[in-house]
């Protein structure tokens, strides 16, 4: 299995090519960054370019889906709850739609699809192995729901609820062995025993970090501040309860 990443210089989200190197079949997974970095093997004929994969359907992960497509003649593929967020031209791009728990082989790797709902309706989370491999030469792909450090907002276009997200970091990816690599959708890479024990948020939802309950105002409403940590980008990112129990993952910008 082969790695190449490009990273978008302002919005910091990653594309990256995955590549079976037995048999030179290759998955995009996002297409939000510059396309440069990941051509030269589809290019040259090296890797030949089978699937379109989307996280999620935010412009900053989409942005080269037309591009990928018909120059390289591969299919874009989506989760079926995320399809109907897409954008009129994009979602005229989506081939066969995901649901959970869907395999794909790429080679002799299998891609394995875990719907991770919160970020988005649809965010899916792509785990790809060999078979019989070992949890540290495996790769998952995260999307805007788990990163090095941070985790998913639950306050942007499609997002679903607080609990969906808790469920699906807690619950779907925590699940799998710790030492499996991650490749989030902004920034970079870590482990999910890294996560497990140094991201604020699971420690917070661990039960090993106090929640902060201090007053605060966000989005012109009165909320009580749980947690606020660095997000991937520097700046900050919040947990935050609204006066009717509703919590929520929002940016630190917007908390005051």
């Amino acid at each position: 299995m082969r790695i190449l990443s490009s990273l978008h210089p302002r919005f910091l989200s990653n594309s990256y090519l995955l590549i079976d190197e037995a048999s030179g079949e290759a998955a995009l997974i996002d297409s939000g960054a510059p396309m440069e970095p990941l051509l030269p093997p589809l290019e040259s004929g090296e890797a030949k370019l089978r699937y379109i994969l989307c996280t999620h359907h935010h412009h900053d992960h989409i942005e080269h889906n037309a591009d990928f497509a018909h120059r390289f003649g591969a299919p874009v593929l989506a989760a079926q709850a995320e399809a109907p967020l897409f954008p009129p031209a994009q979602r005229a791009l989506l081939g066969p739609l995901l649901e959970d728990g869907d395999s794909l082989p790429l080679g002799r790797l299998e891609i394995r699809c875990l719907l991770i709902p919160g970020h988005t309706a649809g965010q899916l989370a792509f785990l790809a192995q060999a078979p019989n491999s070992p949890p540290a030469t495996q790769a998952l792909f995260t999307g805007d729901t788990l990163f090095r450090g941070s985790v998913g907002g639950t306050m942007g276009p499609g997002h679903t609820s607080f609990e969906d997200l808790h469920h699906s970091i807690m619950e779907v990816l925590m699940s799998l062995p710790r030492e499996t690599p991650i490749h989030p959708g902004h920034c970079e890479p870590s482990t999910l025993a890294e996560e497990w024990e140094h991201n604020p948020f699971v420690q917070l939802w661990r039960g090993l970090l106090p929640s902060a309950e201090q007053p605060a105002e966000a989005f012109g409403k009165p909320v009580t501040l749980m947690l606020r940590a660095q997000d991937y980008d520097g700046g900050s990112k919040c947990q935050i309860r609204f006066p009717d129990g509703r919590i929520a993952i929002a940016p630190g910008s917007r908390v005051h």
